[in-house]
């Protein structure tokens, strides 16, 4: 399975605890160098590093609190950034970003976290920020290659979308390399019914090579620390959630993305060209009621918010970050292709 929705148990996998790490350092991490590196995951281990965005749980459909088994494990792969470009990424299930966990405010979630020995070659954890505890759960799952499963339960006490994230000490790193996902934790009426709902999630990568400079890009550690990041992206992935691969939609339809921006360092202007946000859940707060007719709201590193749209003409709708550089230049752009008759006179291409 790829996402918690229901009661029950479920496969889904993942860092703050420990000495600070160094400037320059990978800490206590072997990290490959030049081809000889590629042995250590593969050469390229899978197609697609960017999560389906319709891979999203169904809504929570129970009235009084239930109790999941939740597990989690890492994967660290190397992929396409985009055609021709390998990166190394390290993942919670084998994607980016990590599935969607989905649950009821009140509920018990009994977490396992697994890190396999098999091409992980540090720690990982879990940092919740839907959790209270110690560094949201990360202390507690710390776990080295090959360790027993660390186990956790938790009360998902207050409603909202907030992310999770890998919180060792190299968290910037490993963030950047792909260990993001969200949590949903619906009120306890539930959310408005929507027809469609997209899962998205930002990060930098930061790499040795240029922008379309084929071949493999190890990870940069003074790029990273200079907040100069050669790619940023939706889903894993440069441009990897257009042509082919956009998102489907007919007129008439509703829609709400949940956006994760894993960062590690800089803050997203999430906009939809050719629409607005509706209906807006800033921050991801859920109790609130939803600001209205949003262009463009700032997403800091770290957070998780989610937005409606309508769609009531059809043609193409795109996500970007509104730092314009990083859509047109480095990734950071979806589509949403919309089919259908317009149920509105609201545009005319030939007046």
């Amino acid at each position: 399975m790829a996402a918690l929705g229901a009661a029950g148990t479920i496969a889904v996998a993942g860092c703050l605890g420990g000495d600070r790490p160094q400037p320059n350092s990978a800490a206590n991490e072997t990290e490959p160098a030049g081809d000889e590196g590629l042995s250590a995951a593969k050469a390229v281990d899978v197609d697609r590093i960017a999560r389906d965005p319709t891979d999203v749980p169904p809504p929570v459909d129970w009235s009084e609190p239930r109790e999941h088994d939740v597990t989690v494990r890492t994967e660290r792969l190397v992929a396409e950034i985009e055609p021709g470009v390998t990166f190394e990424y390290m993942t919670f299930e084998g994607q980016v970003p990590g599935p969607m966990i989905r649950v009821r405010e009140g509920d018990r979630v009994n977490l396992t976290f697994e890190v396999p020995e098999d091409l992980n070659m540090a720690q990982h954890n879990m940092d919740f920020h839907a959790v209270y505890g110690p560094g949201g759960g990360a202390e507690a799952t710390t776990v080295s290659p090959g360790d027993d499963p660390a186990e956790i339960g938790f009360t998902a006490d207050y409603p909202g979308v907030f992310i999770y994230h890998c919180a060792i000490p190299n968290m910037d790193y490993h963030i950047s390399s792909g260990m993001f996902g969200a949590i949903l934790v619906e009120p306890e009426d539930g959310l408005p019914e929507v027809d469609r709902e997209y899962y998205l999630g930002q990060h930098e990568i930061y790499t040795d090579g240029e922008v379309g400079e084929e071949g493999h890009h190890a990870f940069d550690f003074d790029a990273m620390l200079a907040e100069q990041p050669t790619y940023v992206v939706f889903n894993g992935q440069a441009y990897g959630l257009t042509e082919d691969h956009a998102m489907q939609a007919k007129t008439g339809e509703t829609a709400r993305v949940y956006f994760a921006n894993g960062g590690p360092n800089l803050t997203s202007a999430v906009h939809p060209i050719g629409n607005v946000w509706s209906r807006y859940y800033r921050d991801g707060d859920l109790l609130t009621d939803p600001d209205r007719n949003i262009e463009t709201a700032p997403v800091a590193p770290g957070t998780t918010t989610a937005g409606e749209m309508e769609f009531p003409v059809p043609g193409p709708v795109k996500i970007v970050d509104h730092a314009l550089t990083r859509a047109t230049r480095r990734g950071a752009l979806a589509e949403i292709r919309v089919d259908g008759e317009p149920t509105r006179d609201l545009y005319d291409e030939s007046p």
